[in-house]
């Protein structure tokens, strides 16, 4: 990717880590018509730091076990690259909100909720 300039910086944009193409759907579909999600599948597309941080928040699947580890996701957002953006994390049991809790994920909600809750969240960094 190119440098990051003002008008890349202000698209309002937000990292979804999710493999499930209909929860995918979902919540890009809740979206506010000027958001866009950018969905990331694997691990190995976390690399660009520059490109990472022009995304306002992160949506995170506790419930992914194939494409990648939410918790390793987790620990290389905010430990390797120590990046301070929310993390927004839906899905998972008990356990798994507990680890992620632990790695410094910062909000949990039921599946089928963070629909629901995105609106919210756009209000809240759409400046």
């Amino acid at each position: 990717m190119a440098a990051p300039t003002v008008a890349t910086r202000l698209q309002r944009r937000c990292l979804l880590l999710c493999a499930d193409a209909a929860q995918r759907a979902r919540l890009e579909g809740a979206l506010p018509g000027d958001w866009r999600a950018t969905p990331l599948r694997e691990g190995d597309a976390l690399d660009d730091f520059a490109e990472l941080l022009q995304h306002r928040f992160v949506l995170l699947d506790l419930d992914e076990s194939e494409a990648f580890d939410p918790l390793d996701m987790i620990e290389r957002l905010r430990g390797d690259m120590m990046l301070n953006v929310p993390i927004f994390c839906f899905g998972g049991d008990a356990a798994r909100r507990d680890a992620a809790r632990l790695a410094r994920a910062d909000r949990f909600f039921e599946r089928g909720e963070i629909a629901d809750m995105l609106p919210r969240f756009c209000e809240q960094f759409g400046w």
